[in-house]
């Protein structure tokens, strides 16, 4: 007689925090993995929740409701920044693994309390920077460490948005007390992080230069980091919320002794881009083919990655104490840099 196998193992997740990024690109991800599955919203706006697209799936308006739910495991935070430390250690003592949006904390001090408090819980945490998951970045990856590039000498980001004040009715992005700051904290985390990992490299040093130069509002809205990693490697980011739209404002690149690395329009929540190499001795660029299967959304890729370590039993690949250095870099880059007043 045939005998079905059993269905494989989905971990139950919840999302707290549904605002955009959440609704379009981690809600569809979670209902399209094969090894997770959504099983509760939760949002302060009740309004929010019922705007959300999904099927027998639980709605909270607060935390401890989610936390009282015996079919969520992992809980991924996608709150303004000032509220990650407190959730996530909330979610720890429940026993609920945390994926945490980037910045995982303001200060570097709330960052210990969320790693201390997932470590003396047994449960995993990691850090939802969804750039390392895109499929151009793996492959990418993968071209360095191989040497196809030779030796990187410089590598360079440019990720920027038009991010007016009126953007979204409660715009949290420019509201230092819930943010930390602007375009810096918002958009170099991922910058600082992916370079780490396309180099297998460490930031050994970080300068910033902020302006607010075009927006009315509190926080910076460009900033401009420049580093040197622990191999010599210098690095470049550039950040903003003051450059239009319609520019090209999403291009990596990696300048090795054999060949240039060129991402264009990998930066950000979607898949597709392109990636190039162009080779040192004759010029010649060549275009790096995506195949369908590997070109999927990196918030996909991104959830899959943490649910298979959790079901499992393995660790997150990166350990929490990197996301908590790169927390402290940024803070100290921030306070030794340069500010240049606003022009208003």
């Amino acid at each position: 007689m045939f005998e079905a196998k059993p269905k494989a193992r989905r971990l139950g997740w919840a999302v707290v925090g549904c605002g955009w990024v959440a609704r379009d690109y981690v809600i569809p991800a979670l209902q399209g993995a094969g090894n997770a599955r959504l099983v509760a919203l939760c949002d302060a706006n009740a309004e929010a929740l019922l705007r959300i697209p999904a099927d027998d799936v639980a709605r909270y308006t607060s935390l401890g409701s989610v936390l009282a739910d015996k079919d969520v495991e992992a809980v991924y935070i996608a709150t303004p920044n000032h509220l990650h430390a407190a959730m996530t250690e909330a979610c720890a003592a429940a026993g609920k693994h945390v994926l945490c949006e980037k910045p995982m904390a303001v200060t570097p001090r709330d960052g210990l309390r969320m790693v201390s408090a997932c470590q003396r819980a047994g449960v995993h945490y990691a850090t939802a920077f969804d750039q390392r998951h895109h499929a151009a970045h793996r492959k990418l990856r993968t071209l360095v460490k191989e040497g196809a590039l030779g030796t990187v000498t410089q590598a360079r980001i440019h990720y920027a948005c038009w991010l007016p004040a009126d953007w979204t009715k409660d715009n949290w992005r420019i509201d230092p007390e819930q943010a930390g700051g602007g375009a810096m904290i918002d958009l170099a985390p991922h910058g600082l992080d992916l370079l780490e990992v396309l180099l297998g490299d460490e930031w050994a040093s970080l300068t910033a230069m902020t302006q607010r130069r075009v927006h009315d509002y509190a926080v910076d809205d460009g900033a401009v980091l420049m580093g040197q990693f622990k191999s010599g490697t210098l690095g470049l980011l550039q950040v903003a919320y003051n450059c239009p739209d319609a520019y090209p404002r999403r291009t990596l690149e990696l300048i090795g002794t054999k060949a240039r690395a060129l991402a264009y329009k990998t930066m950000g929540q979607t898949p597709g881009g392109s990636l190039s190499l162009t080779d040192a001795r004759t010029g010649e660029e060549t275009l790096l083919f995506l195949s369908p299967e590997e070109d999927r959304s990196p918030f996909l890729n991104q959830v899959e990655a943490f649910s298979t370590c959790v079901l499992e039993g393995r660790p997150q690949p990166f350990a929490p104490e990197r996301d908590v250095r790169l927390v402290g870099l940024l803070t100290q880059a921030t306070q030794d840099g340069k500010a240049f007043p606003s022009c208003h």
